[in-house]
């Protein structure tokens, strides 16, 4: 396996594993690991392995964004805050389309864009600790890329609730609207982790290949023009004052002065 600076690879029996390995930053998002991320998805597309499992380091799934990266934001132009939102766009799509079922095991806190990586997967495996919530408002951003998914799981009424609170909620609610499919014990995760992959080597792989490729596209005209539209909106919000002042606030651990 290729060695990675933010990530881990490993394959066992056909099923290969992706290990988001930044504990010290709850496995941030950081545009080194969202390309790394989309390089491993990518090899594990054309490989032999028939199932991928998602999953992060330490204490956390995935808590979305390194707001530390983003202090540059004031000093980017446009065109390279679209080139970070298409980057954001491939690392979702990557995941979504991967030919091969994909199982996400969150054991602790997947937020923002944690979310979006958790939820995309065909498989949602969460222990009691983990906690969700799209949060992206509360910093004054936009959760542009996640809500095209997000419509498509849940639609507009939960959606709306979710996006526009920005509230957290646990393992036993997300399973309860439709976002995890099932909670397991802690202890036990990693365990129906692994019997879940197993009993999907059992079925054909061609067959299954088929099956999301047919689910794939019955929305890939509706969902390529909302992943267009949400590049787009999600350049644009890095370049507001309220953006500007979401990030400050929250390095500076205060309370953001909206101004609008």
């Amino acid at each position: 396996m290729k060695n990675h600076a933010t990530i881990v690879v490993s394959e066992s029996r056909q099923v290969r594993t992706i290990t988001l390995n930044r504990p010290e930053r709850r496995n941030a998002l950081t545009p080194e690991m969202q390309s790394e991320l989309i390089a491993a998805f990518e090899d594990a597309a054309s490989s032999g392995c028939r199932a991928l499992v998602l999953t992060g380091a330490g204490d956390a799934f995935c808590s979305g964004l390194d707001l530390a990266e983003l202090q540059s934001v004031q000093k980017k132009s446009f065109q390279e805050h679209r080139a970070d939102a298409q980057l954001i766009a491939r690392l979702f799509l990557s995941l979504y389309e991967l030919p091969i079922p994909t199982i996400s095991a969150v054991h602790g806190p997947a937020i923002a864009g944690g979310t979006g990586l958790a939820t995309i997967c065909d498989f949602t495996l969460a222990s009691p600790e983990a906690k969700f919530g799209f949060t992206e408002v509360r910093i004054g951003f936009v959760p542009a890329f996640v809500s095209a998914f997000l419509t498509l799981e849940l639609g507009r009424k939960q959606s709306m609730d979710l996006l526009l609170s920005g509230r957290i909620f646990g393992a036993d609610e997300a399973q309860r609207i439709g976002l995890v499919n099932e909670v397991v014990p802690r202890e036990q995760l990693a365990g129906r982790t692994k019997a879940l992959a197993e009993a999907l080597l059992a079925n054909s792989p061609q067959a299954m290949r088929a099956t999301k490729q047919l689910l794939i596209a019955q929305n890939k005209e509706w969902l390529s023009a909302a992943v267009a539209e949400a590049t787009e909106a999600g350049a644009e919000a890095r370049t507001t004052s309220d953006f500007r002042e979401g990030i400050a606030a929250f390095l500076e651990k205060r309370k953001p002065a909206w101004r609008g």
